[in-house]
């Protein structure tokens, strides 16, 4: 995937189909910063750290300043940054934050179960 193309629904389903002949999840992540903020440098940091340990060979993670590239915030409904966007596998998750909760980002990217859940 090119950095900073549009993920649409083709390129959405092409990764879904890859993910289906590989046997292993492969992630699809987004994330929305704003410029060269301490708490945007951190959001990155903190994600890639629990990706690489997490997710590694399994993942392709975006980052997108709101500021330079105004139009791939067009359709998101980003509405406060960071904020990560897990496109794959399905469902959706949205985390907001600087993703120094490693349960909540771990629970968001249904890496960990949600406590009483059942798999």
């Amino acid at each position: 995937m090119k950095s900073g193309s549009p993920l649409n629904s083709r390129a959405l389903h092409a990764a879904l189909a890859r993910t289906a002949r590989a046997g292993e999840e492969r992630y699809i992540l987004r994330l929305y910063i704003t410029g060269l903020t301490a708490r945007s440098s951190r959001a990155v940091s903190n994600l890639r750290t629990i990706c690489d340990e997490y997710l590694e060979g399994r993942y392709d993670l975006e980052v997108i300043d709101i500021y330079q590239q105004p139009a791939l915030v067009k359709g998101e409904q980003i509405i406060a940054a960071p904020t990560l966007i897990k496109k794959l596998p399905l469902p959706m998750r949205r985390i907001i934050g600087d993703m120094s909760n490693r349960q909540g980002v771990l629970l968001g990217l249904d890496l960990i179960p949600e406590r009483g859940a059942r798999r």
